[in-house]
């Protein structure tokens, strides 16, 4: 069963196929399907206008570049996951907003798949154990603690040009001054301040080695000073 709301039909009369991620010819604006794509394959009349074929997003109508060995639908259905600004573009990418954790991986899907072992969300190629090389649970603190490390540097980066921007933008120098300095107080106030305990156990630590210090010095002058008699 077809849904005719959804993808487009090659405009090749012999195929009409429904295709879910249809491109556009650059140089006649026809619509095909992967298999009829090519200016061979459905005799584009003026194919001689173009050396290399490039594809055209039909959502956007952008030129979409293409390198050697790569599928020109594969290379479209990416630019319409990732980069397309067409309203049905950004809609679909809203519904898949559940990326596969697995290195490499750009898949999304409707729905979380979450491993029981580690606990991080896959794709449904990569949901099994075996095939995302699971690491359990230790792996998946590690995974997280780097993305929180990561997102924290992305933040200090963001908050050194906001503040670089003000300070070069509509900011006078005496409140740019007065912005850095609240920002360091904020950064010395997350500092652990030592208790009066440890205060004292350190000064008693202090005063215990300097006491030390001042009786060996003491023993050794008074060595020095007895004479030895044979």
């Amino acid at each position: 069963m077809e849904f005719p709301d959804v993808g487009k039909h090659c405009s090749m009369k012999n195929c009409n196929k429904l295709d879910f991620l249809p491109i556009k010819c650059d140089v006649c604006s026809e619509i095909f399907c992967d298999e009829h794509y090519f200016y061979t394959k459905h005799d584009c009349a003026n194919a001689y206008l173009k050396d290399n074929q490039v594809p055209v997003c039909p959502l956007c109508n952008k030129p979409i570049p293409v390198g050697q060995g790569q599928q020109p639908d594969q290379v479209v259905g990416a630019h319409i996951d990732n980069d397309c600004q067409s309203d049905p573009a950004k809609n679909k990418r809203k519904v898949f907003t559940n990326r596969c954790s697995r290195k490499g991986c750009k898949v999304k899907e409707v729905v979380p798949v979450i491993c029981d072992d580690c606990g991080l969300n896959f794709c449904l190629k990569h949901r099994h154990v075996q095939d995302h090389q699971c690491q359990g649970k230790k792996g998946a603190v590690k995974e997280r603690m780097l993305n929180a490390a990561l997102a924290r540097q992305q933040n200090a980066k963001s908050t050194a040009t906001t503040l670089t921007d003000e300070i070069h933008g509509t900011m006078s120098e005496d409140e740019a001054l007065a912005r850095a300095l609240a920002l360091s107080m904020q950064d010395s106030d997350n500092v652990k301040t030592p208790t009066q305990e440890e205060m004292d156990l350190a000064l008693a630590r202090q005063l215990q080695a300097s006491e030390y210090h001042g009786t060996t010095a003491g023993a050794r002058s008074s060595n020095r000073d007895r004479c030895i008699v044979i």
